[in-house]
């Protein structure tokens, strides 16, 4: 029996942070290119959303 779950367990790691880093660089480059307030407090959500998904990953992972 061979265990699918360990390359699903690392891509989804990998996505959340190209995800992270793309939120995070609208976030704070956002002004610099006269970026709307409502475009980088959303980016800045997802930036937020992205780090919970990454403590949850890892402490599921710790727990397993």
């Amino acid at each position: 029996m061979t265990n699918t779950e360990i390359a699903t367990r690392t891509s989804t790691a990998a996505l959340l942070w190209v995800v992270l880093a793309v939120s995070s660089a609208v976030n704070a480059g956002g002004p610099l290119v006269g970026l709307d307030f409502t475009i980088r407090m959303v980016a800045g959500g997802v930036a937020i959303a992205a780090i919970a998904g990454l403590i949850t990953f890892y402490v599921r992972r710790r727990k397993a």
